[in-house]
């Protein structure tokens, strides 16, 4: 007679949570000044306006914008606010800095959106490997979420984890 094969680790109740779900993967584009400068390094207010008003905003239509400059110019505040008229209207989100800066930004949102309530008391494995590279950024954000619910979180994959947090009961 035959032994049945039981599967622990899917009886084991570790829910696993993966980061690349809530990734932001469409419509990231970034809007570098520096062509917009002269000589790539100052800017001059009368032909700035004038190349944004000639420029192709509808590249931007329901995209998520990172605002910054590839050269090392000072730009000056009211820039970034001239840009965001033109953005505001079609864009979906914009913000100075970088394009990892905007991607930090959407994955926080993601995750504010997640219902940790259903995690409450529970064992979570954030998995830890995959296609995407998610940065340690994403990793912290989503372990200070969950330590006030979950009873143990790891890292990992549900085979091989790192412990990471344990609720200690009193």
């Amino acid at each position: 007679m035959a032994e049945e094969i039981i599967n622990k680790i899917a009886a084991s109740g570790i829910i696993t949570v993966d980061l690349e779900a809530y990734y932001p993967k469409e419509g990231l584009m970034e809007f570098d000044l520096k062509p917009f400068l002269f000589m790539e390094m100052v800017l001059k207010e009368k032909d700035f306006r004038q190349q944004l008003k000639e420029h192709n905003w509808q590249q931007y239509a329901q995209k998520e914008v990172a605002i910054f400059c590839s050269s090392d110019a000072i730009i000056p505040r009211w820039a970034f606010m001239l840009i965001a008229t033109y953005l505001q209207p079609i864009a979906n989100e914009i913000i100075v800095g970088t394009k990892q800066d905007l991607i930090n930004r959407l994955f926080i949102k993601n995750i504010d959106a997640i219902d940790f309530s259903a995690l409450q008391d529970k064992r979570v494995v954030i998995k830890g490997c995959g296609d995407l590279e998610i940065s340690a950024f994403a990793y912290l954000e989503i372990t200070k979420k969950l330590l006030p619910y979950a009873q143990s979180i790891m890292y990992g994959e549900p085979c091989s984890t790192v412990p990471v947090f344990k609720r200690k009961n009193n």
